[in-house]
């Protein structure tokens, strides 16, 4: 326990700086985080821009079928 006031004044400037450091690494991994939400819709989180990218890689001939008899109906 510091007994002095310079005592105490290092342990909060250690504290301080732990604690400042600490903030520094949340707002970096924030930004990294955050960097994926660039795919996203400016006006909706939930609608995807890329969704013709998506179909096509994961569903590409069964989503071109589907599409193919959705037109028959037309």
């Amino acid at each position: 326990m510091a007994q002095t006031q310079a005592q105490r004044m290092a342990l909060i400037r250690k504290a301080s700086k732990k604690f400042t450091k600490k903030l520094q690494r949340n707002q970096r991994v924030r930004k990294t985080e955050t960097a994926s939400f660039d795919k996203y819709d400016t006006h909706n989180i939930h609608a995807w821009t890329d969704a013709p990218q998506y179909a096509e890689k994961y569903y590409g001939d069964r989503m071109r079928d589907t599409v193919a008899m959705d037109k028959d109906w037309d």
